[in-house]
């Protein structure tokens, strides 16, 4: 997909028209981190937050395990 550097007030900037959002499953607000990389190559990655916060998934994990200790030691 070609697209063209344009002038956005004092900046520049490359329009991201709705196909190209679709496809990369982004919307108004979401956060990329940009890289330039060797030979001036861009990548922009979604930052994407975590399906469920580090806590949260510990605290689950502990009641599974004491909820099915029992399990968890024949299977052993």
């Amino acid at each position: 997909m070609v697209k063209t550097i344009t002038k956005v007030g004092n900046s520049h900037g490359v329009i991201f028209d709705a196909t190209l959002m679709d496809l990369a499953h982004l919307k108004m607000g979401d956060q990329v981190n940009v890289e330039v990389h060797a030979g001036g190559t861009i990548t922009m990655t979604p930052l994407r937050p975590p399906a469920i916060e580090p806590e949260r998934a510990a605290a689950m994990a502990k009641r599974l395990i004491a909820k099915n200790s029992e399990l968890f030691r024949r299977l052993s």
